[in-house]
């Protein structure tokens, strides 16, 4: 399939992601996954209403990175310098950060083929949340595009060179 053929499909629900020309659909996240989601989502909103840097979006959300792959970031950012990315239906390129909280049905393609595509297409970072263990995995693709840079659990606090002075202390992001 390609994007044409995508974007020509009926508006979801149910929603979909495009990967390497396969229509990929996941059920409803859980519930913590979403608190987490929402959690991250205030906590950025929050810093971007301060410091303007750039914009957040949630999933469904499409990010297209080529004519046969559409993703949805569970979150993604675009800073200011990078705002032409931004599209009506989304973005059309990377976006600087990702964000994907892992679930038992995504976590495969989620550290897999869609970490690649991030990686390969320009991302400067992505952060894997993972509700299991209560950690974030922290990817800098620049540095590197297979290991995390970092492994954050409780305790550890979360900083970016993408948001200055942004602070995120791990044990808040999984109280219950």
């Amino acid at each position: 399939m390609t994007a044409a053929e995508f974007f020509s499909l009926p508006a979801g629900p149910p929603y979909f992601q495009l990967i390497d020309g396969d229509l990929y659909m996941s059920p409803s996240p859980r519930r913590f996954h979403q608190k987490l989601i929402v959690r991250l989502v205030g906590i950025l909103h929050g810093y971007l209403e301060r410091k303007p840097l750039g914009e957040i979006y949630v999933a469904p959300s499409d990010v297209v990175f080529t004519d046969d792959c559409i993703l949805n970031p569970d979150i993604y950012y675009v800073s200011r310098e990078r705002a032409g990315i931004l599209t009506e239906q989304g973005a059309e390129g990377a976006p600087d950060l990702v964000v994907e909280v892992l679930s038992a049905s995504t976590a495969k393609l989620d550290l897999g083929r869609k970490r690649e595509i991030y990686a390969n297409s320009g991302v400067r970072e992505m952060w894997v949340v993972a509700p299991k263990t209560r950690a974030v995995e922290i990817y800098r693709f620049a540095e590197n595009t297979n290991e995390p840079f970092a492994i954050l659990g409780e305790g550890d606090t979360l900083v970016s060179p993408l948001l200055p002075e942004l602070v995120i202390a791990i044990t808040d992001l999984f109280k219950s």
